[in-house]
């Protein structure tokens, strides 16, 4: 976030992890202002369900510019139902070409269970490699262990769950209060 309009405003940690037919997406429950933990338990990462179709999406950033974007990411999947790539591909376009969204200061992780998705305000539409994506203040801590984790016998829970235990062991802005969702 831009420093000029929110000093001192870290947190969030997501990560999803893509193994043996599943999808797993965790986040941690911190931000922090400065020094201070403003709040332990907040709930990062969140199941839709457009179109009877489950996808779930974790956020980094602004928590009201994340809900916003949920909705608009929820209304292209009702009129494109199934088709992930698509939705994300058009919310990035409309997310850098318009007036409005394009103040918004957060990055999402998307899956169906299928395919994973990082969507930034860019117009970026990255697939991850490795079968692993992090954004947040933690997140190449988290992106770093799962990948190191990927060669343990561990399912995709047990990655991501253990990545992001390292991750908050070294990440000061990252705790271990989990929300977990896996699709697959």
């Amino acid at each position: 976030m831009s420093d000029e309009k929110f000093p001192g405003w870290h947190g969030t940690t997501i990560l999803a992890v893509r193994r043996a037919g599943k999808v797993v997406v965790a986040g941690d429950g911190q931000v922090s202002v400065g020094q201070t933990v403003m709040k332990g338990t907040a709930r990062k990462v969140r199941r839709l369900t457009p179109g009877g179709h489950d996808v779930v999406v974790g956020f980094a950033g602004s928590t009201a510019d994340a809900f916003t974007l949920l909705e608009r990411l929820e209304k292209k999947l009702e009129s494109a139902p199934g088709q992930l790539a698509r939705a994300c591909v058009d919310l990035a376009k409309d997310w850098r070409m318009d007036k409005y969204l394009r103040n918004l200061e957060a990055m999402l992780i998307v899956t169906d269970g299928k395919d994973i998705f990082v969507v930034t305000g860019a117009g970026d539409v990255l697939e991850p490699e490795h079968d692993v994506a992090a954004i947040g203040s933690g997140g190449n801590y988290a992106l770093a262990a799962a990948r190191g984790l990927m060669e343990s016998d561990l399912d995709a829970e047990g990655v991501a769950r253990k990545a992001m235990a390292i991750a908050a062991d070294i990440c000061v802005y990252t705790n271990g209060n989990l929300t977990v969702e896996v699709l697959g």
